[in-house]
Order: structure tokens, then sequence, then C-alpha cells
């Protein structure tokens, strides 16, 4: 088995915490895993990305553009930028948060419209509404375990791995908030899956 998966979003989404969630779940699984991030400007709500490699043996953590297996994308208009890492039977899963970026907000640019549409022309694209479904669980941070619980359906980890990496990860006092939202995240997107 081999998986490439590119995470994507904007500082303070939990973009970071993610992609530790799925490394320890590969790792718990006995796979070997590389995890590369970048998050220069995440504490200004600036562009963050990850890549987790996994298999049986990883020799470098960066993932090649038009490799990737699946891109989750925690909003909107990264999932449009961080697309070109997608091999071309990729799969993204996008929450539909829509997070201005700077030259957004200054005048400097627009906003792209269509964007969910415009990556279904070319990906098979599952889109969810994070904010609401973490709202639902009891915690509107807990959008990154809804991303999560949303890919574990594409995954060949059990469940129980998946929880047991968030029980290792998540501190106790918001764990059953996040169980909650993974739970909800897996639900919104099995019914879609072939």
């Amino acid at each position: 088995m081999k998986m490439d998966i590119v995470l994507c979003g904007v500082g303070g989404q939990g973009v970071l915490l993610a992609s530790e969630i799925l490394s320890v779940v590969a790792l718990k699984a006995g796979y070997d895993v590389k995890k590369s991030e970048i998050h220069g400007m995440a504490q200004r709500g600036g562009s963050v990305f990850s890549f987790v490699r996994i298999s049986e043996k990883v020799y470098s953590p960066i993932i090649p553009e038009g490799k990737a297996d699946f891109l989750l994308a925690f909003e909107e208009l990264e999932a449009l930028r961080y697309a070109r890492y997608l091999c071309n039977s990729g799969k993204i899963i996008v929450n539909t948060q829509k997070i201005s970026p700077i030259t957004v907000l200054s005048g400097e640019a627009v906003y792209p419209e269509n964007v969910i549409e415009t990556l279904k022309e070319h990906f098979e694209v599952y889109s969810l509404d994070g904010i609401e479904l973490a709202q639902k669980a009891g915690n509107i941070k807990a959008v990154n375990t809804v991303i999560m619980g949303a890919f574990s359906v594409f995954s060949p980890f059990s469940k129980e791995l998946w929880l047991d990496a968030l029980k290792d990860l998540i501190p106790e006092k918001i764990l059953s908030v996040n169980i909650k939202a993974f739970e909800m995240g897996r639900k919104s997107v099995e019914g879609e899956v072939s």
C-alpha cells in the first residue's frame, strides 16, 4: 500500500494536528510515514500545508506535483491552490468554508467564484460544511477532525485505529467533542462513496 496525501488550509484551522493524527494512524497500522509541513505565516491566517506519505518504506517526505492520491482541504481557495499536487485519479475532500486572504481583503484580488464546481471538472470531489458539523459536535474548532472523519472512509485503516490516534493526540477535556466531529465527518461522505 502506498498513499500520498496533501492537507491544506489556513493558519488556525488545525491542518498540522490533522496531519499528525493521520501519521499516527498509519504508524499504528505498521506503515512507514514521512511528513513535511509548511506553516510560515500560519499565525496570521496564511496558507498552511502538509504532505503525508505512507507506504511500506518511504524515502522522501515531499510529494511531487501530480502525484498525490488525496487532497484534504480545510478551505475552498486552498483546495484550488494545491489541486496541482493531485494525480488524475486523485480525490478531494474539501470544507466549504471561504476565508479571504489579505489580497482579497485589501481589494488587490477577488475571491474566485464556483471553486467546488471548478475542481469537479477535473477531480472526484467530496465537499462538506465542516463548520456546521463541528458546531453540531460542540466546538467550531473541531473542523480538522470532521475532515479526518470524512477521509477515514477512503483510508485502508480501521475506525478503531483512528479513534486510538484521536485519544493519543487530543486533550481529554475536548476528546468527546472531537470523536463526535470525527463520526459526523465519516457519515457526511459514507453515502457518497461508491
